[in-house]
């Protein structure tokens, strides 16, 4: 798990995923009050094993804000 703390333009070589995975979404207030979005992925339909948990992040208002910003540039 990870808090983001920033979102750049990336450059990677990058492909579409073969596999789709769930995704669950909880807000929540970390310690210091800071109010967080909780987002984690669940393993694919051909795991092997019980749905766990694979991948989590965080983000406070200004990064999701951020993301937002991304979000209406590329999809409109």
């Amino acid at each position: 798990m990870a808090r983001i703390r920033s979102i750049e333009h990336g450059t990677q070589n990058v492909k579409a995923h073969p596999s789709e995975v769930d995704c669950f979404v909880q807000d929540f207030e970390a310690a210091d009050g800071t109010k967080l979005l909780h987002l984690s992925t669940f393993g694919s339909s051909d795991r092997a094993s019980q749905p766990k948990s694979s991948q989590s992040i965080q983000l406070d208002r200004e990064q999701a804000m951020v993301l937002r910003d991304w979000i209406d540039n590329v999809f409109g």
